[in-house]
C-alpha cells in the first residue's frame, strides 16, 4: 500500500490545510469586528437628517452580514455544477436529500444573536465587544449537558466557566470604571455597561445556533459553503422584510434616539442607503463588514466540520487581543489595565473549558511522552493516494497506530493537550 513518506505528505498536507482554515477565521473574525466598528465611529450625510451624523444602523448592519453569507450559495452551486458537468467524484456533497428549511432554525438564531451584538457593539468597545463573546463557552457547556449531547463536563470544565464569568465582570467592571466617551460614539459609561451585557445575552442565542449547525453539519455532511449560503439566505430574506415595518415604528432604543434623528425611526435603512453613499469611509467598511463576515462563517463551518465546535470558540476567542491592540494603536479607545486583567482570565477560562488548559490529568497523556509507531503494508497499489475516496482508515490502509506513554504527568501541573494525529484522519 504507502510508503512512509506519503502518508507523512499526506497528514502534513491535511494540517496545513487546518491551519490556513484557522488562521482565515481568525483574520476575517478581526476584520469583521473593526469593519463594524470602523462604521459605526464615521459620521456622514444622509436623509434623517441631512447633516452628518454617526453610522448607527445595527439593524441594516446585520442584513448587509448575511449578505454577504448569500452570497456563498451562489459560489457553491457554481462549484457544484462544474463538477456535475466534468463528471466528477460528487460523493463530496453528502447527501442533498435534506429539507433546505432545517437552516431556518440556525439562521434565525444567527439573525436574533447579530442583530442584539451589533447593537451592543455601537454602545461599547470593538475589544470589549470581541471579549465578551467568549462567554458563550459558559452557554454552549450548559447546552451540551441540558440536551445529552454526550459531552461530558469534567471538574476544570467548571471552573473554566467559572473563572469565565470572573473575566466577564472584571471587563464589565473595566468598561465602567475607566470609561472614556471618545470611542462610544458620546454614550454615558451606563450605556457602555448595557452594551457589555447585551452582547453577553446574545451569546445564549449563539449558543444554540453553533449547536444546531454542528448536529446538521455532521448528520448531513452538508458542505461548509452550502451551509453558510443558506444560513444567509434566510437571514437576509427575514430580516429584509422585518426592516419595512422597523422604518415605520415611531420608536428608537433611547440610547442612541437623541443623537442623529429628525424624524424617530426604529431603523432608518433609506438614511443608511445615504450614508454609503455620502462617504466612502462608511462604504468601504461596510462592503469589509459583507465580505469578511462571509469568509469567515465560511471558515467557522470548515472549523465545526473538519474538528468541531470547542476549536471553533477558542478560535473565535483568541481574536480579542489583535483587536485590542488595534483599537489602542489607532486611538479607538484607551489603556484600561482592567480590561486587559479581564481579557486574560477570560482567556484563560475558554481554554481550560476546551481542554487547552487542564486542571488535573487522570490519567492524561503529556505532547512529549507520545511514540506513533505506524505499521504499513509491504504492498504498495502506487497510487499515491489515501484509499476509500482521500479519506484513510486502519482497514483499509492496514495502519495501525499505537501510542505508548512514557512518563506519567503530574496531576496538579497545568497541561496542554497533546495533538494527535488521529485529528487528520476524520
Amino acid at each position: 500500500m504507502w510508503n512512509g513518506k506519503i502518508m507523512h505528505s499526506w497528514i502534513l498536507r491535511h494540517a496545513l490545510f487546518n491551519g490556513m482554515v484557522a488562521t482565515l477565521m481568525v483574520a476575517t473574525g478581526t476584520i469583521h469586528t473593526l469593519a463594524a466598528k470602523w462604521a459605526d465611529l464615521n459620521t456622514a450625510g444622509g436623509s434623517n437628517p441631512v447633516a452628518e451624523h454617526f453610522y448607527d444602523h445595527p439593524f441594516f448592519q446585520a442584513a448587509t452580514m448575511f449578505l454577504g453569507e448569500a452570497l456563498c450559495y451562489a459560489a457553491f452551486k457554481a462549484w457544484y455544477i462544474w463538477r456535475q458537468c466534468n463528471n466528477q467524484d460528487m460523493s463530496i456533497f453528502g447527501d442533498q436529500k435534506f429539507n433546505p428549511l432545517i437552516w431556518a432554525i440556525p439562521a434565525m438564531c444567527d439573525l436574533c444573536g447579530t442583530s442584539m451584538m451589533y447593537l451592543g457593539l455601537t454602545w461599547t468597545y470593538a475589544a470589549s465587544y470581541q471579549m465578551l463573546r467568549g462567554s458563550v463557552v459558559i452557554f454552549t457547556g450548559l447546552l451540551s449537558v441540558a440536551l445529552n449531547l454526550g459531552n461530558k463536563l469534567k471538574t476544570h470544565h467548571w471552573v473554566g466557566m467559572v473563572t469565565v464569568i470572573v473575566g466577564l465582570v472584571v471587563v464589565g467592571v473595566g468598561d465602567y470604571v475607566f470609561y472614556n466617551g471618545g470611542s462610544s460614539s458620546g454614550l454615558d459609561k451606563n450605556t457602555v455597561l448595557a452594551g457589555d451585557l447585551l452582547i453577553v445575552l446574545a451569546q445564549i442565542i449563539t449558543a444554540v445556533q453553533m449547536t444546531v449547525e454542528e448536529k446538521i453539519m455532521k448528520k448531513y455532511k452538508i458542505q461548509p459553503l452550502q451551509g453558510v449560503g443558506l444560513e444567509g439566505i434566510f437571514g437576509f430574506s427575514t430580516l429584509t422584510i422585518l426592516l419595512i415595518p422597523m422604518y415605520f415604528i415611531p420608536w428608537h432604543l433611547p440610547a442612541s434616539s437623541d443623537f442623529w434623528q429628525e424624524r424617530t425611526r426604529f431603523e432608518d435603512t433609506i438614511d443608511a442607503f445615504h450614508q454609503w453613499g455620502y462617504s466612502a469611509q462608511v462604504l468601504v467598511a461596510s462592503l469589509g463588514l459583507v465580505f469578511s463576515i462571509a469568509f469567515f462563517n465560511l471558515a467557522g463551518l470548515t472549523v465545526t466540520l473538519r474538528m468541531n465546535t470547542t476549536t471553533r470558540m477558542v478560535l473565535d476567542s483568541s481574536s480579542g487581543i489583535i483587536i485590542w491592540v488595534i483599537s489602542l494603536a489607532v486611538g479607538w479607545q484607551k489603556f484600561e489595565p482592567l480590561q486587559l486583567v479581564g481579557y486574560i482570565i477570560l482567556l484563560t477560562g475558554v481554554w481550560m473549558n476546551h481542554d487547552v488548559i487542564v486542571l488535573r490529568c487522570s490519567p492524561c497523556v503529556c505532547a512529549d511522552s507520545l511514540q506513533t509507531v505506524l505499521l504499513l503494508d509491504d504492498e504498495d497499489d502506487g497510487s499515491g493516494v489515501p484509499p476509500s475516496g482521500g479519506v484513510m482508515s486502519s482497514a483499509d490502509s492496514h495502519l495501525k497506530i499505537e501510542i505508548k506513554k512514557e512518563t506519567e504527568c503530574q496531576s496538579s501541573a497545568f497541561q496542554s493537550p497533546a495533538l494527535v494525529s488521529s485529528n487528520y484522519f476524520r
